[in-house]
């Protein structure tokens, strides 16, 4: 199956971007994931085919005409309507690794590009649309957003990153950041890798990098490191555990 990526966004040749190297490139190439534009001017009624107009109440800027919107979001819902469907806006819940892996499970998704001052809220109203965003601050528009959420999301569908626990071990995945991480030389600028890597002592060193997995989590993202403490044992983003006792 290949998981269909759909995008509604007044610049559609921003697409697939970035996504059309590399891993996800790659991944395109080898019909793992597909991508389709929609532009919602498309769905204009007038001349000039707008799709904004000024807010209500007054104000600086434009806003996205719920209708015209409704009109793109329904187009795509006729395409593909069992994938869910998220609009990146700086009003949304933040995105998580336990929201990228439930989308990269599925089908595949439909994301709205906010532009200017953002949507008429009528839109969210009248449809079963998912607000995200991707951190506490604003973009010219949802497209880079768009582009950060996919990526997230190919790099984990089958056969994208070879090894099937490729993304089992990383930053976010148990509720904690990732330990630090080093290779060779051994030695650089009067630095040496730690001994315990050194060490061939598996045990030992899946437990320093707990360790520091903890208190680099602790020093730089306490609000992460709350959360993890607070939490079950397990991993929130829903990543396959390894089995300890069989290896």
């Amino acid at each position: 199956m290949t998981f269909t990526a759909q995008i509604l966004t007044l610049y559609p040749e921003m697409f697939p971007g970035p996504l059309g190297t590399s891993l996800a490139g790659r991944a395109m190439e080898e019909g793992k994931w597909a991508c389709d534009t929609i532009n919602p001017r498309e769905f204009a009624t007038d001349k000039h085919r707008s799709v904004d107009d000024t807010p209500a109440g007054g104000g600086a800027g434009m806003v996205l005409r719920a209708d015209i919107m409704a009109a793109a979001v329904d187009h795509a819902l006729e395409k593909q309507e069992n994938a869910p469907i998220l609009a990146m806006t700086p009003r949304g819940k933040p995105l998580t690794q336990a929201r990228v892996r439930e989308i990269a499970s599925g089908p595949g998704v439909t994301i709205i590009c906010g532009r200017f001052e953002g949507f008429d809220e009528r839109l969210f109203d009248a449809r079963d649309i998912e607000q995200v965003s991707i951190g506490d601050y604003v973009l010219s528009g949802g497209e880079m957003g768009a582009l950060v959420l996919l990526d997230a999301c190919i790099r984990l569908l089958p056969g994208v990153m070879g090894a099937s626990s490729s993304g089992d071990d990383e930053s976010f995945e148990h509720g904690t950041l990732e330990y630090p991480q080093y290779t060779r030389p051994q030695k650089w600028e009067g630095r040496i890798i730690p001994e315990v890597l050194r060490s061939g002592d598996h045990a030992k060193i899946d437990a320093w990098r707990k360790q520091r997995a903890e208190e680099d989590t602790r020093l730089r993202r306490p609000d992460l490191w709350e959360r993890h403490r607070d939490g079950p044992d397990q991993s929130p983003s829903g990543a396959q555990e390894k089995d300890k006792d069989k290896e």
